[in-house]
């Protein structure tokens, strides 16, 4: 998602920190901790547990666990842990969202062609054809098995699987007693403990929706301590008409791509998995649906931007999360 973007600059003064980064599920990963006096290097452990991650949930690999489901006529039985628990997430959400996160509706998604500026051609008949296997209710585990109900089934983590990654990469750390790190898997992670360094929280930029590919800078910064953050929008993916950007996002209910006033969807939770999955969903909603329902979620705070009716970028933010934002 390259959403969020991490202040990674880091004092001088001592104790000294351990960076370590890298490359997975198609974009990167950095980590910073705190491993004094041992200061250990985990970036070898690290790249192996997210070569593990990758064999199971990515979709561009073609022969991982995911890949091998999305081929299979009837499932398949994972050797695997990480799609069964990632699967568990998702259907968490995808229950409490009423259906708005959805990780099968990846057909929908190619067959829009989606991307920025593309005409959006295809009919209701279609799509209404194409709705059939989209339902994430169609996958069930039964014993080892990972199963589906229709043959065309295909299931794509890619709303939820860098929150996943993250959160794996910080349970590791932690069995490593590691009390303070910052972990970032593109754009999603994990602030824990704090900033050694500066002996303070952890400080995180949320990309101003007005930015370029070449040209990205803040619209705010949020001080954190032991919380996951998230953040999907359309930065670089909008349409403009009468001069205000409408997002372009597949909503899995109606099989089309919705258009609406919210750009990005920042959220901040106890578990980057169900972080980001949400994300996923209130950008589905709309700007009116995801601020109803995350003032009914008492372990999720959120910040919104979204165009006004004059186009301007406009924040709407929980008050969990109000004393920890600063707004450029």
């Amino acid at each position: 998602m390259l959403l969020f973007l991490v202040q990674t600059a880091l004092a001088t003064a001592q104790p000294a920190a351990i960076t370590v980064d890298g490359y997975t599920m198609g974009t990167t990963y950095s980590v910073i901790y705190f491993d004094e006096p041992q200061r250990r290097d985990f970036k070898q452990s690290i790249d192996s547990l997210l070569l593990l991650i990758n064999k199971s949930i990515n979709t561009y690999d073609s022969t991982s666990e995911i890949s091998r489901f999305n081929k299979s006529k009837r499932g398949i039985c994972p050797r695997l842990p990480f799609l069964f628990e990632i699967l568990e997430s998702a259907k968490q959400v995808h229950k409490a969202s009423d259906g708005a996160f959805d990780p099968t509706v990846m057909p929908l998604v190619n067959a829009w062609g989606f991307g920025p500026g593309e005409a959006l051609t295809l009919s209701r008949q279609q799509v209404d054809s194409l709705k059939e296997f989209v339902g994430l209710k169609a996958v069930f585990r039964a014993g080892k098995w990972l199963r589906k109900k229709d043959p065309r089934i295909q299931l794509d983590m890619g709303g939820i699987g860098q929150g996943y990654g993250a959160d794996k990469i910080f349970d590791f750390l932690r069995s490593k007693n590691i009390e303070h790190m910052l972990v970032e898997l593109g754009g999603e992670g994990v602030a824990w403990g704090k900033n050694l360094q500066k002996n303070k929280m952890w400080t995180i930029g949320i990309l101003d929706p007005n930015s370029t590919r070449d040209q990205q800078f803040f619209k705010a910064y949020v001080a954190l301590e032991n919380r996951a953050f998230t953040t999907s929008g359309n930065y670089f993916n909008y349409t403009v008409i009468d001069g205000r950007k409408f997002g372009h996002t597949i909503d899995p209910l109606t099989g089309y791509p919705v258009q609406h006033s919210l750009l990005s969807a920042s959220v901040f939770a106890n578990n980057c998995t169900i972080a980001d999955a949400w994300a996923t969903a209130f950008m589905v909603m709309g700007l009116k649906k995801a601020r109803e329902k995350a003032n009914t979620l008492p372990a999720i705070d959120v910040l919104y931007t979204y165009s006004s009716p004059t186009g301007d970028v406009e924040t709407y933010m929980t008050k969990g999360i109000e004393k920890q934002v600063t707004l450029e």
